[in-house]
């Protein structure tokens, strides 16, 4: 006999109250304070990927699209994730490069959220981190035409074995043209801590454009 779907007052019920732990103030580099917050969640043994994310773009036909993807760098004053170039993702920064990135770390009551402009890394910088890849990670951005529809598993595993054959483990897997990485240069960063009563705090880090100075402020929850 199948479970019961959970009702609509079990839903309502679902609730825990939050710590007492506070965010009173942040350093003035947000950098600092995200490498800071990241950290702390990768020692979390409980928190599977630290560096995980929920990227969210906005297609042409003006649709909100969310995925997770993983966050590789933190530098050059932006956020750095891969990719292939021909997925939905990536033409969806084509067309528009304001994305969103969100950090839930539940866990530990927080949450970092940023918005920013996306935008391709140079090939060299694309090259030196495919290098760096698991062989089978390197075989799969060759089999995978990322975004377009599939028959079958079975054709996504006989793609691989192509690819696998054509570059045997231990040899040197070139980056493929269409697989690379876009940095995210953000417009306001803020940071989330869960509180008690749902007095959360917020502190937001906000700027104008992406040359501008930061502005640290905290908002209401």
């Amino acid at each position: 006999m199948s479970e019961k779907a959970v009702t609509r007052d079990e839903i309502r019920a679902m609730r825990r109250s939050y710590g007492d732990v506070g965010l009173e103030t942040l350093p003035d580099d947000p950098f600092e304070s995200f490498a800071l917050w990241l950290k702390q969640a990768h020692e979390n043994t409980v928190i599977v990927e630290a560096n995980a994310m929920v990227l969210s773009t906005l297609s042409s036909d003006s649709q909100i699209n969310t995925r997770t993807v993983l966050l590789k760098d933190i530098s050059n004053g932006g956020f750095t994730f891969f990719t292939n170039y021909e997925s939905r993702k990536a033409h969806a920064i084509d067309l528009n490069p304001h994305v969103s990135l969100l950090f839930p770390w539940y866990v530990m009551e927080r949450q970092i959220s940023i918005s920013g402009i996306a935008e391709k890394i140079s090939e060299q910088e694309s090259d030196d981190y495919f290098a760096t890849r698991p062989w089978g990670s390197q075989i799969g951005a060759w089999a995978s035409p990322q975004s377009s529809p599939l028959a079958s598993r079975a054709e996504l595993e006989q793609r691989y074995e192509g690819a696998s054959q054509k570059w045997p483990e231990g040899s040197v897997v070139p980056r493929p043209p269409h697989w690379g990485g876009y940095r995210v240069t953000p417009l306001n960063i803020e940071f989330w801590q869960g509180r008690y009563s749902r007095l959360h705090d917020r502190l937001r880090y906000e700027r104008d454009n992406t040359t501008a100075d930061w502005e640290l402020n905290r908002y209401y929850p």
